[in-house]
């Protein structure tokens, strides 16, 4: 059965050459081009990678502030008591809590984006990695969640913090800006979140890193991005 596209992907579509891998300057003002639909799309970013994330010595997880954020404002949940929680709330954390909270989440409440933990209360959080695992949102020292330092953790996700984690198929996949962007923020995201990708490659991982990169807008066709100037 064939499948149906709309008439805006269709004229995306022609904007795209297929066979192409473009220069992270070109990839940006293309996949711009290609963003037609009636709200501001997210460009997302797309790396395959020679790992074998079923080897604990080549699973890639991290987190990079973004030089432009990624357009989106972050909601954050803080998981502290007495002196660090009183911090989380004058830093700007949107939710901030102990055992309250964390009832809260039990009973479905999952009303925010990010979340991070003090150390001291990850015996308790712990209790949620059924709810927020499967989410992504259980906090991670690897991804600066857990961590007493709460007024710079709540800063660098305000000021547009990604985490990446590579999947059970060797992908990567992260949100770098906006349609509304110009094409040089999101080149500048884009060389961003591939520095951080390459500089993360686990000494275990043989042969070619970097397979593939492509970006696309939230309704759009993928456009790929050479991988000349992100290899080792």
């Amino acid at each position: 059965m064939a499948v149906k596209v709309s008439k805006k992907y269709e004229d995306a579509l022609k904007l795209v050459d297929r066979e192409k891998a473009y220069t992270p300057a070109d990839a940006a003002d293309v996949v711009k081009q290609t963003a037609k639909a009636n709200f501001d799309e997210t460009i997302e970013l797309a790396a395959r990678l020679g790992v074998d994330p079923k080897k604990a010595d080549q699973q890639i997880r991290g987190a990079v502030v973004l030089p432009h954020g990624t357009g989106k404002t972050q909601r954050v949940a803080v998981f502290a008591k007495g002196e660090k929680a009183k911090e989380a709330e004058e830093a700007g954390a949107d939710f901030v809590g102990e055992e309250d909270l964390i009832n809260q989440v039990t009973q479905g409440w999952m009303d925010f984006d990010v979340v991070v933990a003090t150390p001291d209360m990850m015996a308790q959080v712990g209790k949620l990695g059924r709810v927020l695992g499967p989410r992504g949102l259980m906090p991670n020292p690897k991804t600066g969640t857990v961590t007493f330092e709460v007024t710079k953790a709540i800063e660098e996700i305000k000021a547009g913090k990604v985490e990446y984690r590579v999947d059970k198929t060797g992908n990567i996949h992260v949100p770098i800006g906006k349609a509304s962007f110009g094409a040089d923020k999101l080149e500048d995201n884009l060389r961003a979140m591939m520095d951080t990708i390459v500089k993360a490659k686990p000494a275990a991982a043989k042969g070619t890193y970097i397979r593939n990169v492509s970006v696309a807008a939230t309704m759009g066709p993928s456009v790929k991005v050479s991988t000349n100037e992100f290899k080792l």
